[in-house]
């Protein structure tokens, strides 16, 4: 998910989701913003996007904020050590209290997609689920890291630089009860089930699929995980 948005295009999406999604009578309807953001070696450039693109989703109508995975830095070793942010120091932490101050501010709750996080000496590639209040109401450390060997193409360990995640998370928000899980959580469906069985009402998976493998497998994974 690295394509820029702007608000004519947030709006498009949300119409065009709501439209062919088949909600049931009892359930009430409401917008969903997903952001997709053009990412730079600049984390307040990043910062600044995001910002933007939730302010731009929110006037569209959208109480659901999501950004994709990893978008306040570039997907790669040489920056998620510089990157990452402790955020039980936010002081210390811009990206959380920018998510925080966006879902106070805005009055909507915010699925912060995924950064590096450090935590114990460990890297997490984190998403942070902020209420309309600005406070954290949950935190999902990706659980299935993807490592890929495809010779002549893409070699990629993420677990040569994170720590995996061992708990799944569902968080009682404004909107109902929401799953969440990061990019290649999407893969195991055992996930998903466990997350319908408690309830949830939404499953959001944010993502920054490589183009090798990502256009084969990313919608039929979702259609998979819905079943």
């Amino acid at each position: 998910m690295m394509a820029s948005s702007t608000p004519s295009s947030i709006e498009h999406t949300m119409l065009a989701a709501s439209e062919q999604l088949q909600v049931p009578s009892n359930i009430s309807k409401f917008k969903i913003g997903l952001c997709q953001l053009s990412v730079t070696s600049e984390k307040n450039q990043n910062l600044a996007c995001a910002r933007n693109s939730i302010k731009a989703a929110v006037e569209c109508g959208a109480r659901l904020v999501v950004l994709p995975e990893m978008w306040n830095c570039p997907y790669s070793n040489d920056y998620f050590a510089k990157f990452a942010e402790d955020f039980e120091n936010e002081d210390a932490s811009p990206t959380f209290s920018m998510l925080s101050e966006a879902a106070c501010s805005h009055g909507i709750t915010i699925v912060g997609g995924s950064v590096p996080e450090s935590s114990d000496g460990q890297l997490y590639n984190t998403s942070c689920v902020f209420g309309p209040d600005g406070k954290l109401k949950a935190k999902h450390r990706k659980i299935h890291l993807f490592d890929i060997e495809i010779p002549g193409d893409i070699t990629f360990k993420e677990s040569d630089f994170f720590a995996a995640g061992d708990n799944p998370t569902i968080v009682d928000t404004d909107v109902g009860l929401i799953g969440i899980g990061i990019c290649h959580d999407i893969r195991f469906p055992e996930l998903a089930a466990l997350y319908r069985e408690k309830g949830a009402r939404i499953i959001c998976y944010p993502g920054a699929f490589n183009i090798s493998t990502g256009e084969l497998l990313w919608e039929v994974m979702q259609r998979a995980s819905c079943l």
